[in-house]
């Protein structure tokens, strides 16, 4: 058995939780979503190219230094993704009580994902963003005209209502990994 303790200090600061997501707030992302994904897919067709994507999936890099970035800018909520993108702010959602609308342009664009696609037949690239895990990225949401760091990537806005929304439209059925599934 191995048993870890991590132990941290918030300098007097409250914590930012997955509840405090407000209408107006922008949503963004500190990382790429969807490597993680692509890297698992490509192992499992047997396939080593596009480079950088199997290492993603095998040895993520969160950027633990975002979260307390995010936390001095004025984060009203955040959460890590690695549960997928969707699922994940669908935690915020609805520990905020809100509606999280994602804007599928403004992701972090990861050329080597199409790539991966390409060489696995035209799989579907968007689905490793919205609904692939294990990326350990995080995501954050900031009150409206936030001026963000180049590593956040705006991706969306927090609304009244409930769930998540992808452009528009209702969130992917499926993806995204539910413990209680």
């Amino acid at each position: 058995m191995i048993a870890v303790t991590a132990l941290g200090d918030l300098a007097g600061r409250d914590p930012v939780t997955r509840g405090g997501a407000r209408p107006g707030d922008q949503v963004a992302l500190a990382g790429r979503p969807g490597r993680s994904a692509a890297g698992l897919a490509l192992l499992t067709a047997g396939l080593a190219e596009p480079a950088g994507l199997i290492a993603a999936h095998r040895r993520p890099q969160p950027p633990y230094d975002a979260g307390p970035q995010a936390a001095l800018l004025g984060a009203t909520s955040m959460i890590d993704i690695s549960d997928g993108l969707v699922q994940d702010l669908g935690h915020v959602a609805a520990a905020s009580e809100v509606r999280i609308d994602i804007d599928t342009a403004r992701l972090p664009a990861d050329p080597r994902l199409p790539e991966a696609a390409a060489a696995l037949g035209d799989a579907e690239w968007l689905g490793w963003a919205l609904t692939g895990g294990e990326d350990h990225s995080l995501a954050a949401t900031f009150p409206a005209g936030t001026r963000l760091p180049a590593r956040w990537s705006v991706i969306g806005t927090v609304s009244a209502g409930r769930g998540v929304r992808v452009d528009g439209g209702s969130s992917p059925a499926a993806g995204g990994w539910d413990h209680f599934r």
